[in-house]
């Protein structure tokens, strides 16, 4: 028998929630329905699928109240919960208006005059998603609502450490039976994640690399795709003619946004040395007026460390950090308040390559500062990482900025701002290096993911030879 989970509350750090994994064999049964599921979800065609989903959508609404406390419960953070319920919210609306369109059948002449060639594609049975902690909801249904309109069936496995929020979304799912055929959420740990690999079609994982890496290789056994988003160490670059009232602004919001625990924050922070001093002054005033959201959550905008493990990773970061000279502005330090972990906006300077701080995914509020001489040293700063997913560059010539984000080693790049990759879900992207690997996370790609690509070549003349066929041999 599975054991039970004990859940931390990241603001009070008690253990004040229970999941229980399904065995093996249950598991395996839930996979079966679904793959039962998804023949008449398929069948039953695409404006069949977004009225589900609309459907889901409204009851997900009317229990908004109840998916906002399992947020809240789950991250210790209130707007950016909001934010990702909106932006769940609008991802079904996105996709649903997108989807007719992708799913487009076509014909077309080929090289021969008597071939004609149709081109369809038919959706993966059964889709697994394995998300991380630090958006919940967003990163367990940003593939889902894709792949369900697509017409596959799909199974979630959000992470243990913040399962909270599945409880509402199930009460909303159980109200469209449609939809609750072909998608279920399996709470559990990393046991569960690889128990799911063996059961289906396709994967997508969002997390570590290290864990990215296990994903990859168990996918490969069973000669399924696998699509990758894994950890970053995102750049920004503030040239000598940036404006730095924006770029100092951009760059913050960017680094502090849920607490930093994002996979594209900016994580360190190249700056021309001409406007060094003045660069990392303003963003010491700035990041000193962000305040925690402690004891309440209306307090400030700096909401705790949601992981217990990543706040030992942050302070180690810092603590190596400190040790080979770096030195710190404001914030500094890991706190235990009420029971929960937190971090205060850091900015630091005298920093270098040597430090983790600047080559390892750190996930918090941390701006560690480093000036350069040279565009070429800058974009070899930048470039010197196992990791390539997103940057941003500030300029006040874009075409300056354009020849810099050219030479950078990863998927996206902001140009005069920072972290537009998760605001623009229309920019198609693949990550670079270690941060990932398959299809882009973004636009059309994403969705046709989902779906094998069949071709029918038709012979339109039946009093023809075959092509091949010549009678002078």
């Amino acid at each position: 028998m599975t054991k039970p989970i004990e859940i931390r509350n990241p603001r009070t750090g008690k253990f004040d929630y229970v999941i229980i994994p399904p065995p093996p064999k249950l598991l395996s049964q839930q996979c079966h329905r679904l793959r039962r599921g998804q023949i008449h979800w398929h069948e039953l065609g695409i404006d069949g699928r977004i009225e589900a989903l609309q459907q889901w959508k409204q009851a997900i609404l009317s229990g908004r109240k109840q998916l906002t406390d399992a947020l809240v419960n789950d991250t210790g953070r209130l707007s950016t919960s909001e934010l990702e319920i909106n932006s769940f919210i609008s991802n079904i609306d996105r996709w649903c208006n997108l989807a007719p369109q992708l799913l487009q059948e076509n014909a077309k002449n080929t090289s021969i005059s008597f071939i004609a060639l149709q081109q369809t594609a038919v959706p993966y049975s059964l889709v697994g998603i394995i998300s991380p902690w630090n958006f919940p909801l967003l990163l367990s249904t940003i593939e889902t609502i894709p792949a369900l309109l697509a017409g596959c069936a799909v199974i979630v496995k959000p992470s243990e450490i913040t399962p909270r929020f599945v409880a509402p979304l199930i009460t909303a799912l159980n109200t469209v039976p449609q939809l609750r055929d072909v998608l279920n959420f399996v709470e559990g740990a990393g046991q569960i994640g690889a128990a799911l690999i063996e059961e289906v079609d396709l994967i997508c994982f969002t997390g570590s690399v290290e864990t990215g890496r296990v994903v990859a290789e168990a996918a490969a056994r069973n000669f399924i795709p696998a699509f990758l988003e894994l950890g970053g160490k995102d750049p920004a670059i503030v040239l000598e003619s940036a404006n730095l009232d924006l770029a100092t602004s951009a760059i913050l919001w960017s680094s502090v946004i849920n607490t930093g625990q994002s996979c594209s924050s900016i994580e360190r922070i190249y700056v021309a040395e001409s406007i060094f001093e003045e660069f990392y002054h303003q963003l010491v005033v700035k990041a000193s007026r962000l305040q925690l959201a402690y004891p309440k959550l209306e307090n400030g905008e700096i909401g705790p460390i949601i992981s217990e493990n990543q706040a030992a990773i942050i302070n180690e970061h810092l603590q190596d950090a400190i040790s080979k000279g770096a030195v710190i502005h404001c914030g500094g330090k890991v706190e235990e308040l009420g029971g929960g972990w937190w971090c205060r906006p850091t900015v630091m300077t005298e920093v270098n390559h040597s430090m983790k701080i600047m080559t390892e995914e750190t996930f918090s509020p941390i701006m560690p500062v480093m000036s350069f001489s040279t565009v070429e040293e800058a974009i070899d700063l930048a470039n010197d990482s196992i990791y390539g997913l997103s940057a941003s560059v500030f300029s006040e010539s874009e075409e300056l900025a354009l020849a810099v984000a050219r030479q950078i080693d990863v998927g996206a790049i902001s140009i005069n701002d920072a972290g537009l990759t998760a605001m623009m879900p229309e920019g198609e992207k693949n990550a670079f290096k270690f941060s990932g690997l398959g299809a882009s996370y973004m636009g059309a790609a994403k969705f046709k993911k989902f779906m094998r690509k069949k071709a029918f070549l038709i012979k339109t003349n039946t009093n023809k030879d075959p092509w091949w066929f010549n009678d002078g041999e």
